[in-house]
C-alpha cells in the first residue's frame, strides 16, 4: 500500500540533527569519536499487514509493567482496525516496524469489546487525583459522552519533533472522518501517557539504609515528576485534569536499578493520564507544535 504521509527529513526539524548523535560543526570536533547518522521519517498510516508486532512492542512499552493486564493482541487489532485514523512513524520504509505510533480510540463506540472495558475500569480505578474524579462519570456505563482515547508512544532516542505532525493529521483525519459521519465526534480527549520519578538506588549502597521517621507535613519533600513525553506538560495547561498514577502490578525492590541510564538514582515509572475537552483540543495541538516545532 503507497504511503500516505510525506517522508520528513531531520535536517529539517529543529534539532533534531543534533538529537540523532550529528555534529553541528565537523571541523571543529573532529578530535570526537561520533558517529553520523542519516536518518529519514516517514509517516504512514497503520498497516494491518507490516504493523502488528512493532505496535504491540510500544503498546507494552506505553503500559509499562501493567501491560500484562490487558489483551495486548486485541488492543493491536482494534487499532489497526482504523487504519485511515492515527499514524505510526518509520525509518526504513513501510515494509518496517514503527518507531512511534499516534492513535485514537473511541471508549464509547468499542464498549463491547473486552479490551475496551478492561481499559476503561483500569482507567477509571486510576482517575484519583483530584482534577480527574469527573472522568469516572465519563467513564461510566450510563455516560453519553464521547471520550477518544490517545494512545501514542516512542522509542526513548526518538526525536520529539516527530509529535506535532502525528497529532496535526489526528486533527485532519478526525475532521475527515466527521465528514463520512463515522462516530469520531468526540467530547473529551483523554491522554495516556507515563512519567517518572527519582528514587534512591538499590545500587549505590551496599546495605540499606537506616529507617527514618516520615517529616511533618511542613518539612515533607516533594517528589518531583519527570516526563516521558515532554509535550504532556504543555497538554496540561489546556486540560480540565490530569495526574500520576502507581501501577498495579508489584515489582521487585530493585527494578528500579534497572531502568537507570549513567546515573545515581534509579527510576519509577508512573502511569499518567490528560483529560481535555474537546474544544480545547485544537489549542493544545496547536501549543505543542509552537512548543516541540516540526510543523505539520
Amino acid at each position: 500500500m503507497p504511503k500516505r504521509r510525506v517522508p520528513k527529513d531531520p535536517e529539517g526539524l529543529p534539532d533534531a540533527p543534533e538529537n540523532k548523535g550529528k555534529r553541528k560543526n565537523d571541523d571543529s570536533d573532529s578530535d570526537e569519536n561520533m558517529d553520523l547518522v542519516n536518518v529519514d521519517f516517514e509517516w504512514f498510516d497503520p498497516q494491518p499487514a507490516v504493523d502488528f508486532h512493532g505496535l504491540k512492542t510500544l503498546l507494552r512499552q506505553l503500559l509499562d509493567v501493567d501491560a500484562q493486564l490487558f489483551d495486548l493482541s486485541a488492543l493491536a487489532d482494534l487499532i489497526l482496525s482504523q487504519p485511515l485514523l492515527g499514524s505510526t512513524v518509520k525509518v526504513d520504509g513501510n515494509e518496517t516496524d514503527p518507531y512511534a505510533f499516534l492513535t485514537i480510540l473511541n471508549i464509547e463506540t468499542h464498549k463491547d469489546k473486552l479490551v475496551i472495558q478492561d481499559l476503561a475500569a483500569y482507567l477509571s480505578r486510576h482517575s484519583t487525583s483530584p482534577s480527574l474524579v469527573p472522568l469516572k462519570d465519563l467513564l461510566s456505563s450510563s455516560s453519553t459522552a464521547q471520550v477518544g482515547l490517545i494512545l501514542t508512544e516512542r522509542f526513548i532516542n526518538m526525536p520529539h519533533e516527530i509529535v506535532p505532525p502525528m497529532y496535526t493529521m489526528l486533527q485532519e483525519e478526525i475532521a475527515w472522518a466527521l465528514e463520512e459521519k463515522e462516530p469520531y465526534n468526540f467530547t473529551h480527549y483523554l491522554v495516556l501517557s507515563k512519567t517518572y520519578t527519582e528514587i534512591e538506588s538499590f545500587l549505590s549502597a551496599p546495605d540499606p539504609p537506616p529507617s527514618k521517621k516520615k517529616r511533618g507535613a511542613a518539612g515533607a519533600k516533594q517528589e518531583e515528576t519527570f516526563y516521558f513525553h515532554p509535550e504532556d506538560e504543555v497538554l496540561h495547561r489546556h486540560a480540565i485534569g490530569y495526574g500520576n498514577f502507581h501501577y498495579e502490578t508489584p515489582v521487585d525492590e530493585g527494578a528500579s536499578d534497572s531502568k537507570r541510564a549513567f546515573q545515581e538514582l534509579g527510576v519509577k515509572p508512573m502511569g499518567h493520564l490528560i483529560l481535555i475537552e474537546a474544544g480545547k483540543f485544537e489549542g493544545a495541538v496547536n501549543a505543542v507544535k509552537e512548543f516541540l516545532g516540526g510543523g505539520s
